[in-house]
């Protein structure tokens, strides 16, 4: 069955191991070297000149102190060496500046090819499931889990040049140390290693943390999404609800973000402790070598050397473990992301469908929904022959809708076949499939970003535009009318929030025109098969009654499959389905099921009074 799901532990999910990280690091670094090759070698060179550079100026700077005072103290020849260090000192200074200058380039070009490939990688794999999935709670948590990794995904190589660069300083400094203070460099070693450990297990609880609240996260930002909508506004404040949810999105946002600043709140002692003890160590290496100095067993320069490098070697440490901790706290929601990319997607291949259709076969179709056993069809067997009009009926929770999505392949039958001319239609490609249908369902979109044209040329984009098809399509929807009485006609967008580039506003319109307007897509699809589901349920009888006059023309030769609860809709068909409780428990024509008084009869019962 399509709807099973992988048996990882939350354990596994929520950690990867030591492997999977060495993994998912290459696969970011290989990732980033397809899309900018010459980024990542400059920025590969850059973290050796940028780790080493500052040691250099510091060690000439250092080095110029000395010559200055032996050069003070009459020491010939030191006052020429010190002028000669200023320079080198300067020029190294002017070298940082200008590589910093281009580094900052390279790594926008960088972030902005690497995060519009993730980008289209993660559009297409979305976009490509299996249409269950999108039902799929698991998948919804893995996606949101995924998304979480990928906003990041672009600054991942940067951060992890960081940490090769500052990890490369840490251990130059020392080195640099090493050759003259060992003892420093000892105890500067030691007194980065608790911190390191207190800032990992923080990182840890965090990321804990985040992956037990998807549910409240979604659950607040739905609200969010729904206070700041101008068209739920009036429902809202007429109930009463806006405080009520304005309280319930502070509760989940408590919930959420307050328990995060009491994880900071429980490791803020241990921090202290961690940053006193560094404090410690460099107060203690600058009162060793001032000792020295004054003891005349270094020379003067030796204090900002030692200072300059325990300062470098301390604040490249704790620049280490942030930048590791926030890439860590990445990398431990990278199972998701893979999980995500990982997930079966739509089949692409299958037999070729070139031809129109003569018979759509239901044969002992069943079918439930993913992660749940209740059965929504039961056993459908129906034909619908080439130009028939059928029309489907029942009540609400009948099966309507979830016949017309199996009959659309976006899911299967759990059990039994569609069959399309006697190739189940799991066989043939789907794309295929969808050229020849149109489908209009009662939640259909709203394409408020662009114009009313657009609106209904959105019903066929695999040829340009046809403005005369664009025309008759809006006659026979019933849309022309409304359309011309529009500021700027086809041009005008649907929408009051947006204005087209002259700065005309849009304008909102009513739940008829809207529906009009994805008839009229719908008939600019122009295939030789439509499904419609609901679709004249906000327009007025007498233009209903025109459009199915129009769409059921003898002279048109189209399949068309209706779901109405609308009596002058199913009335003309000639074969009407009765749905109840996901089976077909009545077929005819009209006059025969209204002589049957069954449950069409009961259905329209009142409709017939009138």
């Amino acid at each position: 069955m399509p709807h099973k799901k992988s048996k990882k532990s939350k354990k596994q999910v929520d950690k990867l191991t030591i492997r999977e990280y060495a993994k998912a690091l290459f696969g970011i670094a290989k990732l980033s070297f397809s899309v900018a090759p010459g980024a990542v070698i400059f920025k590969m060179f850059g973290i050796i000149i940028v780790a080493v550079l500052p040691i250099a100026v510091t060690y000439f700077a250092a080095q110029t102190i000395t010559q200055l005072t032996e050069a003070y103290a009459g020491e010939p020849g030191a006052g020429r060496l010190a002028f000669t260090y200023v320079i080198i000192t300067a020029a190294l200074g002017l070298v940082t500046l200008v590589w910093e200058s281009i580094d900052n380039y390279i790594q926008q070009v960088m972030r902005y090819n690497v995060e519009s490939k993730v980008s289209d990688m993660m559009y297409e794999q979305f976009l490509s499931l299996d249409f269950w999935q999108y039902d799929d709670k698991n998948t919804a948590d893995t996606y949101e889990r995924a998304q979480k990794f990928t906003q990041f995904y672009s600054y991942i190589f940067d951060r992890i040049s960081s940490i090769i660069s500052k990890l490369v300083t840490v251990v130059f400094s020392l080195i640099a140390l090493l050759v003259f203070q060992p003892v420093i460099a000892g105890f500067v070693l030691l007194a980065v290693l608790p911190g390191v450990f207190i800032q990992f297990k923080l990182s840890r609880s965090q990321i804990g943390h985040w992956n037990k609240n998807v549910d409240s996260r979604r659950a607040r930002g739905y609200i969010e999404w729904n206070l700041l909508q101008p068209g739920a506004i009036a429902e809202l404040r007429l109930n009463g609800l806006v405080r009520y949810l304005m309280d319930l999105r502070q509760k989940l946002r408590d919930k959420d973000e307050r328990v995060q600043l009491e994880f900071e709140r429980k490791y803020i002692f241990k921090r202290l402790l961690a940053d006193g003890l560094q404090a410690v160590t460099e107060l203690g290496a600058l009162i060793w070598i001032v000792t020295q100095i004054v003891a005349r067993e270094q020379p003067i320069g030796q204090f900002v050397y030692v200072q300059q490098l325990v300062s470098r070697a301390l604040s490249g440490a704790n620049g280490f473990v942030g930048d590791l901790s926030t890439i860590d706290e990445d990398l431990a929601n990278l199972y998701h992301y893979q999980a995500f990319m990982n997930l079966k997607t739509r089949r692409r291949n299958g037999r070729e469908l070139q031809t129109v259709p003569d018979v759509i076969d239901f044969k002992d179709v069943s079918f439930h929904y993913a992660k749940s056993k209740t059965m929504v069809l039961q056993d459908i067997n129906l034909r619908i022959l080439r130009g028939q009009h059928v029309a489907i009926v029942g009540e609400n929770g009948a099966g309507k809708s979830t016949f017309i999505k199996l009959l659309g392949g976006l899911y299967e039958p759990s059990s039994g076949q569609v069959l399309i001319d006697d190739v189940p239609l799991r066989d043939i490609m789907l794309s295929d499939w969808h050229s020849k249908i149109s489908v209009l369902q009662q939640d259909f979109q709203h394409y408020v970003f662009t114009d009313v044209q657009d609106n209904v040329y959105f019903g066929d984009v695999s040829e340009p535009m046809n403005s005369k098809l664009i025309g008759t399509s809006m006659d026979y929807a019933e849309a022309t009318e409304f359309v011309n009485k529009l500021p700027q006609k086809l041009k005008t967008y649907p929408d009051n929030w947006m204005e087209d580039e002259s700065g005309n506003h849009g304008v909102a319109l009513s739940g008829g025109q809207w529906q009009r307007l994805a008839l009229a897509r719908n008939f600019y699809r122009d295939a030789p098969i439509i499904i419609l589901d609901e679709p004249t349920s906000a327009i007025d009888a007498i233009a209903e009654a025109r459009i199915f006059d129009r769409l059921l023309a003898k002279s048109n030769s189209k399949t068309v499959i209706t779901v109405s609860h609308r009596l002058t809709t199913v009335e003309k068909a000639d074969l009407i389905v009765v749905m109840e409780n996901g089976h077909i428990v009545e077929t005819g024509k009209h006059a025969d099921l209204v002589a049957k008084h069954g449950e069409y009869y009961r259905i329209f019962e009142r409709q017939l009074r009138k």
